[in-house]
């Protein structure tokens, strides 16, 4: 074998090894599961990518982004004929093909790069609480899963409302603002 021969044996093994090896890495990375951190049900998080336009503060949507908007036709006059009504929210709640079309939009925009799956669509201001059903202010890729604590609050501030122990407005103003404190002061 002549020494050019060899050279161009061992300079081909040497490119299919840098190729092979390239690709191994290449899978792995593709394939590899984040590292998981205990997380708690008040503490769920989501991996987000840093040229995102929405940021979430800790549990809470971008307040910019996620503002809340309320539903004009739920009022405190007619509490006893909308949300205080059992059922009401399955006539209003918008279809699963709007929302998942909206959470991939607005999981983009927030930056979240891990299935949606793993997130619910969730209505800042909660449709018993007289939040829009489709406008995409008051909607958010929540991370985690229906139920989430955000549920208690917003069964909880719905009692408070229809019992007459907080006004309408108050309680979307509590939510949208900050859910996690909202049903403090009772």
């Amino acid at each position: 074998m002549s020494r050019t021969t060899k050279k161009f044996i061992i300079t081909v093994l040497i490119l299919v090894s840098v190729f092979l090896v390239s690709r191994y890495l290449s899978t792995n990375q593709q394939t590899a599961q984040p590292s998981q951190t205990n997380i708690t049900p008040a503490q769920t998080t989501a991996p987000e990518a840093a040229d995102a336009s929405c940021h979430m503060n800790g549990q809470l949507p971008d307040a910019t982004c996620t503002p809340g908007a309320t539903n004009p036709d739920v009022t405190q006059a007619n509490l006893a004929q909308t949300i205080c009504i059992s059922g009401y929210t399955k006539t209003i709640r918008p279809s699963v093909t709007y929302t998942d079309k909206l959470k991939i939009q607005q999981m983009q925009a927030y930056g979240f790069t891990d299935s949606p799956r793993m997130h619910e669509e969730d209505h800042l201001v909660s449709l018993e609480l007289g939040g829009s059903p489709t406008d995409p202010k008051n909607l958010w890729p929540e991370p985690g899963a229906s139920p989430n604590p955000k549920d208690k609050i917003e069964n909880f501030l719905h009692a408070a409302i229809c019992s007459g122990k907080i006004s309408l407005q108050d309680a979307q103003t509590r939510i949208a603002q900050n859910w996690t404190t909202a049903e403090q002061g009772f």
